[in-house]
């Protein structure tokens, strides 16, 4: 995936996203085992990018104000909607 997924659509599963993060008062920050991922990821030529609105759900996740189910359904439907 060479282009963010935000991007290509505004969605309303987006906007859903930002709207609990701000209602909850959450914001992504990445943190050490994020960034070691990345690396790992990078250093076995995989290309995994989340965008701003993937960064979110991590952070709704990680705040406690959805569950991990919560989250794969959400980012289930942020990417379907994301199609072209």
């Amino acid at each position: 995936m060479t282009e963010p997924a935000e991007s290509l659509t505004t969605s309303s599963t987006a906007a859903r996203i930002r709207q609990m993060a701000e209602q909850y008062q959450v914001s992504y920050v990445p943190r050490q085992s994020d960034l070691l991922a990345n690396h790992i990821t990078r250093l076995s030529s995989d290309t995994v990018r989340l965008d701003s609105t993937e960064c979110l759900l991590i952070a709704l996740l990680r705040a406690g104000r959805i569950t991990r189910t919560e989250l794969v359904h959400l980012q289930a439907c942020y990417l379907r909607e994301a199609q072209p």
